[in-house]
């Protein structure tokens, strides 16, 4: 009676086969030959439309942004599966959508001139997520590999031993003829040796030049493919040791291809970075990336073919060998000294690599990182610009937009954090970062002096609004408003071709990092709370240690200290809107049902119309009590103006997202929070009142028993209304609220 152990590994074999079956793991040449035929396009790739293509497998979609949309590459999202169906958990790329379509666009030109032949160098500070970058694409073409459109494979010659076990079949003379069918499929007891090809060369380069070209050109003209070929697969060779064994072999065979050819095993591999197979990172070290080395001189060997035996064969190895098919990342380039890698630039122009033996091919995407100071210092070397044409540089900055910020350290941080994190603590990381690096706009940029006029006025607090979801600041007036909504993007991209940019310098998110989770630990506060971070931050500050908080104050930017008070202020904003919501003294609704009220008057002001009053049955003119209303809170000083502008406003959204009903609450966010605002002043001492009962419950003071029911009842409820609907702990709203209190309420 078979055990249960028999019927599971049972099980385990029958899954195990059934998927090496699947994944077509092993095929002689004649099975690889139908691979290819069936999809001549996807077999006949080089690195650069490999990685393309990885890139299109996973997909795009817009992203909203400011000033419209951007393309966002779904491989840095890092959703995909592992192949067993779970998630993969790994790190994201957060933002910059710009330098994915940089990267996919010099990939594309690599693909339309055949081959990649520039490194694509990464540059920006220290921690501005150009490992993370790299990182994401290897990960991508690791799971890009796992499918069937992202299939890879590589050959291997494959000796069978000869009858009497002593010789190689073809090598003695067996007592009867070695059959001309594939050894690919042989057990493995009955093969004598084995050689991979360790540059994991393309099986069709194995057919000579004029064949494989008629062969490329009949199958893509029957899949009615349009593109060429890549260069690498066209004008390709073998590598010097698989030439050498081809050449002995068909003199061997008397020019017999297919006798060669059946001692290829055609065998599927996948991009793995741990193993260093099609994906390699090469740190700043200062060696060879590439050398070879002799093998038949190893005596594991000695049962190759006497012909082969008499030749001097040379397998390479290294990293540049390792990554070959995929993605060669030099983390720090530049650190290295430029002798020990301008061979690069010269071997990726040419397509070749001069080794002592032989020349070695380059069939990778090649990639490099570097930090600013770096590049600088390159810039000045003599040689740079003989460089230049041979690298693509792209930069990649600190992010500007502080909610993808924020989402840096909600995905990085918050899930190592073992306490509560308080609701908006890592908004005020996130905040005071950006605000760090942002930079004031010298009107002299803008082609429209008036534009510019409006750029060279904006706080940091307003930019980082502005670039974070569209903000224009109360202050300006409808004209200088529309102008400045219009021309986002145009603000958001004025240093882009200047040596200093907006996200050159500031806090690193790596340092940020360390001080949130610093902040988690306060001795004063159980949770991560606001007010660690905030203290966290004004020891960063005092110490100084970092060259940005060295920079000079500079008509309001560079001030981190100040950015602290205005974080601070921002933050007890959001925390006051929660709290007055909390209390339940007036729906959130109210003011925005008044406000589409108000919208909807002006639209019939404008066109003229009266409007049904159902109450009545009657049409009736637009209300001018809500007019007066509305206007006054607003400070509106030429209502008939600000009408207009304001139904243009609306006519605007409707054209640029036909089909969605325009929603005034979302186009008009800025009025809005006024008249919440004044509605909220009227009842100020009410608030107050609130507020003070529930710090005496959550503080379980003697005061708290002197409340009434009814006090008590409000109080009770308004703190579980934090708690349930946003996210706040009974410690962490404690310390809140008393600092609001403090900072706000104190005299009511």
């Amino acid at each position: 009676m078979a055990s249960r152990s028999d019927a599971e590994l049972d099980a385990l074999q029958a899954s195990v086969k059934e998927r090496f079956l699947t994944e077509k793991r092993v095929l002689s040449f004649d099975e690889y030959l139908d691979e290819f035929l069936a999809h001549p396009f996807r077999h006949s790739r080089d690195a650069a439309r490999y990685v393309h293509d990885c890139f299109d497998h996973f997909g795009s979609y817009e992203l909203q942004v400011p000033w419209g949309t951007a393309r966002r590459f779904r491989l840095f999202d890092q959703n995909f599966s592992d192949g067993e169906g779970s998630a993969d958990a790994r790190q994201p790329l957060i933002g910059h959508e710009h330098v994915q379509e940089a990267f996919y666009r010099a990939l594309s030109n690599f693909v339309q001139e055949g081959r990649s032949n520039r490194l694509l160098l990464l540059h920006g500070p220290n921690g501005s997520a150009k490992s993370t970058f790299a990182s994401c694409i290897m990960r991508g073409l690791e799971h890009y590999s796992l499918t069937e459109e992202g299939a890879l494979y590589r050959f291997s010659w494959v000796f069978p031993g000869g009858f009497d076990d002593k010789s190689i079949g073809f090598g003695a003379r067996p007592k009867r003829p070695v059959s001309s069918d594939s050894f690919a499929h042989m057990d493995h007891d009955k093969i004598s040796a084995k050689l991979l090809s360790e540059l994991r060369e393309h099986p069709l380069l194995l057919l000579p030049i004029p064949e494989r070209r008629a062969l490329l050109r009949k199958a893509y003209a029957a899949k009615g493919v349009s593109e060429a070929a890549p260069d690498w697969l066209w004008n390709g060779r073998l590598g010097h040791k698989n030439a050498q064994i081809f050449d002995v072999l068909l003199t061997d065979f008397g020019g017999d291809l297919r006798k060669l050819l059946a001692h290829i095993q055609v065998e599927r591999y996948y991009v793995s970075r741990r193993y260093r197979t099609g994906v390699v990172t090469i740190g700043p070290q200062m060696s060879v990336d590439a050398s070879e080395r002799q093998i038949t001189a190893d005596r594991s060997l000695s049962a190759l073919p006497g012909a082969l035996l008499s030749l001097s064969l040379f397998e390479t190895h290294g990293e540049l060998v390792d990554g070959a098919g995929g993605v060669i990342e030099f983390s720090d380039l530049l650190k290295r000294p430029l002798e020990s890698w301008k061979y690069l630039l010269l071997a990726i122009e040419s397509g070749e690599i001069a080794l002592n033996m032989s020349n070695l091919a380059v069939n990778s995407v090649f990639m490099g990182s570097t930090n600013e100071a770096h590049l600088d210092a390159f810039r000045q070397h003599p040689e740079y610009n003989s460089f230049r044409a041979r690298l693509q540089l792209l930069r990649v900055g600190y992010l500007l937009d502080y909610k993808r910020e924020q989402q840096i350290y909600e995905t990085q941080i918050v899930p190592q954090v073992r306490s509560h994190v308080a609701p908006h603590a890592i908004y005020v990381a996130a905040l005071w970062s950006v605000l760090s690096r942002l930079l004031r706009s010298d009107s002299g940029h803008y082609e429209e002096p008036a534009l510019g006029k409006i750029a060279a006025s904006l706080t940091p607090m307003e930019k980082a609004l502005l670039y974070a979801d569209g903000g224009i600041p109360r202050r300006l007036g409808a004209d200088d408003a529309k102008l400045l909504r219009a021309n986002i993007e145009t603000v958001a991209r004025e240093f882009d071709a200047l040596a200093v940019y907006e996200g050159i310098t500031g806090a690193s998110p790596r340092e940020v990092r360390t001080l949130v989770l610093d902040a988690a630990q306060h001795p004063l506060h159980a949770c991560l709370s606001p007010l660690g971070v905030l203290d966290a931050l004004q020891a960063l500050c005092d110490k100084g240690d970092y060259t940005f908080l060295k920079h000079k104050p500079d008509s309001g930017y560079h001030d981190h200290r100040g950015f602290l008070l205005q974080v601070r202020d921002s933050w007890l904003g959001k925390l006051d809107a929660e709290v007055r919501s909390s209390t339940g003294l007036v729906e959130e609704s109210r003011n925005e049902e008044l406000f589409e009220r108000y919208v909807t008057h002006v639209s019939l002001w404008v066109k003229g119309e009266r409007f049904h009053d159902p109450m009545t049955g009657k049409y009736q003119e637009p209300d001018e009590t809500l007019f007066n209303r509305v206007e006054s809170v607003l400070e509106v000083e030429d209502p008939k103006e600000f009408r207009r502008n304001l139904i243009s406003v609306v006519a605007a959204y409707a054209i640029d997202h036909p089909g969605k009903m325009p929603d005034p609450a979302q186009i008009f966010p800025r009025y809005l929070e006024r008249l919440k605002e004044a509605y909220y002043t009227d009842r100020r001492g009410h608030v107050a009142a609130v507020i003070r009962d529930m710090l005496n419950l959550l503080s379980g003071t003697e005061l708290s028993a002197g409340l009434s029911a009814e006090n008590r009842k409000m109080a009770e409820a308004a703190i579980e209304r934090m708690i349930t609907t946003y996210g706040y702990c009974r410690n962490c709203a404690r310390s809140c609220l008393g600092e609001l209190q403090r900072a706000r309420y104190a005299d009511s």
